[in-house]
């Protein structure tokens, strides 16, 4: 193959600068950060999130550095808002091409002091979130043929004190992704969920500040580990990817 003849094939698989991206929990850290790296390939943006006055933030600075993208209020849990989201999303570009179920929430307590309606509030955003959110956005995907994304966490593989409920929660995500990769295919829609190691964001440091920053890693990293995985041709998919800072103190 000439060298002409790659960078056709290449710009052949290459996400068109047309695809719709819906990403929940847009507003801050990692989700800010896949916002910015998709667009900066020419992927039109949804910035979900329940702050509407970050997202709108966060979707302002996407157009300020050329990109398109628009912010909607979302609470995954619900839902409605869920469906609003999608269909805000055709109704700006007339499609959606990927999800990205990035919204996310923990709780730092032993397990016996957890309150019940906070322990179920984390299982409700962090597995029930992308349930709502992928049978909202499925009729929409199987047009497109599209793609969902999971965010998970090294939490799905191993466990440490104080955080069952997100435990639980990271690990059913990952059960989840593995069931629809298998029934999704069939529609031509392909699934990843990917495993995130410590990022440099408020979701770790506003609540931990002490961790020393070379532990973690830049969540931009993470967000270009995504966009590689959506620059796949369609006839191949990654169902699980693992991205790790160097030091990375959660992981053997």
């Amino acid at each position: 193959m000439t060298t002409i003849e790659r960078a056709t094939a290449k710009e052949a698989h290459a996400p068109s600068a047309g695809r719709v991206v819906l990403v929940t929990g847009g507003a801050g850290g990692l989700g800010a950060a896949i916002a910015e790296v998709l667009a900066e390939v020419g992927m039109r943006m949804v910035i979900g999130d329940l702050d509407p006055d970050r997202a709108r933030g966060t979707a302002d600075a996407v157009v300020e550095a050329g990109g398109a993208a628009i912010a909607v209020p979302l609470d995954v849990c619900d839902a409605a808002g869920a469906h609003a989201a999608v269909a805000a999303a055709e109704a700006r570009y007339g499609r959606l091409d990927v999800l990205v179920n990035n919204a996310g929430t923990d709780l730092t307590l032993p397990f016996d002091e957890i309150p019940a309606d906070a322990f179920d509030r984390v299982l409700d955003v962090n597995l029930g979130g992308p349930v709502i959110m992928t049978r909202a956005a499925l009729p929409a995907l199987r047009r497109s043929r599209g793609h969902v994304v999971n965010i998970a966490s090294t939490a799905s593989f191993r466990g440490w004190p104080n955080a069952s409920a997100y435990h639980a929660s990271k690990w059913g995500l990952r059960g989840l992704g593995q069931g629809l990769f298998t029934e999704l295919r069939e529609y031509g829609v392909r699934l990843t969920t990917v495993f995130a190691g410590g990022m440099r964001t408020p979701f770790i440091l506003d609540r931990f500040p002490d961790t020393p920053l070379d532990v973690l890693q830049d969540p931009r990293t993470v967000a270009l580990a995504i966009r590689a995985v959506l620059d796949l041709p369609a006839d191949s998919v990654v169902p699980e990817i693992t991205v790790l800072p160097m030091k990375e103190t959660s992981w053997p």
